[in-house]
């Protein structure tokens, strides 16, 4: 039997690399059309998080836009994206004008097509009317908000140094420029119950967001909140309760004209992210920034975690990355699997072809086959995609793929 998995915070695809030059005519799985930009600097680091942030290091903050100036410049000459995502760490944390700093050297080598994407991490009590102002001028046109809850006691366990009451303010300030909004909520909380999760869903909705992210709660290996599961200071939520608030999300939200699009997305339709649709179709994509890893040319690197070392590795024009894989052509196909899985359209066989070079019945035709006969996928002949039922054990779904890795 498989059981019920909460779909977690889907691991964020960060990245920088240096790239030689090549004319962007090729497919998006071979050449970005998307860059991500990571700025790890949070006034506090929250007890479930483990990407990668610097918290009373904001004198790196200098550095650290130097920094990344080398980075940029390495891709030799302007690359122009469809869709660009400033996330972190707390981007917003900057001041003003190290803000305008950035928006203005990332833009000289990231310049962006007319029809854009420009998506920005804020927390509800990092943002001021300077700052909107500044983002919006420089073709910023879309806020993830990190809200995660309304409820206090769900905040504290969580660690978040907002209060519910920050909420309305920022989004006030938001939408005096920029009226695309997503929150992120959390679920699945020590100690939340199915009742508190709805009203998170509710007040959510009265705010009008344009999108929203549910995460489900996950306790990474060193995290304060997975030390404190350890040793029994907090105790998981019981999986019957957690898929009763996964479950309960697809119903309150679609209900609202809110579709989800993605194991843990929904959006209201023409606001779907675009930047993250890249990734989940395993398409090829710039990033910059510590603790980050790039996909170019069918090879990922991964970026060393520590600011200080990034800092040094960048100025002193080293490789900033300690990790580069490239996969063989089987084990790509395979991730593009999990990856495509994640979408509420799934898979497109002919696509998928074109993209792999690897027809997918012969590579999971018999585990396709039981999958679907299981009630966890559907398949008409064209695509493959999760069923609802398969959407609350997707986790399971795609390792049984990854699984077949040899």
């Amino acid at each position: 039997m498989i059981r019920f998995q909460a779909p977690g915070r889907a691991q964020r695809v960060l990245g920088v690399s240096v790239v030689d030059f090549m004319p962007p005519t090729l497919p998006p799985w071979l050449w970005p059309t998307a860059a991500y930009v990571h700025i790890p600097f949070c006034a506090h680091h929250c007890g479930y998080c483990d990407f990668a942030v610097a918290v009373g290091k904001d004198h790196l903050r200098d550095d650290y836009l130097k920094a990344l100036d080398k980075e940029l410049a390495t891709l030799g000459q302007p690359q122009t994206v469809r869709t660009l995502f400033f996330g972190g760490g707390t981007p917003s944390e900057l001041s003003a004008p190290q803000l305008a700093r950035l928006l203005e050297n990332v833009l000289h080598w990231l310049p962006l097509q007319e029809d854009h994407e420009f998506a920005v991490e804020a927390n509800p009590n990092s943002l001021d009317e300077e700052k909107m102002r500044l983002l919006a001028e420089h073709g910023v046109n879309r806020i993830s908000l990190g809200v995660q809850s309304f409820q206090p006691d769900v905040l504290r366990i969580l660690e978040r140094d907002h209060a519910p009451a920050d909420v309305p303010r920022a989004v006030d300030v938001i939408r005096r420029t920029i009226d695309n909004i997503s929150f992120d909520l959390i679920f699945g909380v020590p100690g939340q119950t199915v009742a508190a999760w709805e009203s998170d869903l509710r007040h959510a909705l009265t705010f009008g967001p344009t999108h929203l992210a549910t995460y489900g709660l996950t306790y990474e290996k060193g995290t304060r909140l997975w030390q404190q599961q350890q040793r029994g200071a907090v105790r998981r939520l019981d999986e019957d309760s957690e898929l009763a608030m996964y479950t309960l999300a697809m119903d309150v939200l679609e209900a609202a004209g809110i579709e989800q699009y993605e194991i843990s997305n929904f959006a209201r339709p023409g606001f779907r992210c675009r930047h993250n649709q890249v990734y989940w179709a395993n398409h090829a994509h710039f990033g910059f920034g510590v603790g980050a890893a790039s996909y170019l040319h069918g090879q990922r690197k991964l970026n060393v975690r520590s600011t200080e070392g990034y800092i040094q590795r960048a100025l002193a024009h080293r490789p900033t990355h300690f990790q580069a894989e490239t996969l063989p052509p089987r084990e790509r196909a395979l991730e593009t699997i999990g990856q495509q899985l994640r979408r509420r359209k799934g898979i497109h066989r002919h696509a998928f072809v074109e993209q792999t070079e690897i027809d997918l019945d012969e590579l999971i035709g018999p585990t396709l086959a039981e999958h679907v006969a299981l009630g966890l996928l559907h398949d008409d002949g064209a695509s493959v995609a999760l069923t609802r039922q398969g959407r609350c054990v997707a986790d399971a779904v795609v390792a049984a793929y990854w699984g077949m890795v040899q």
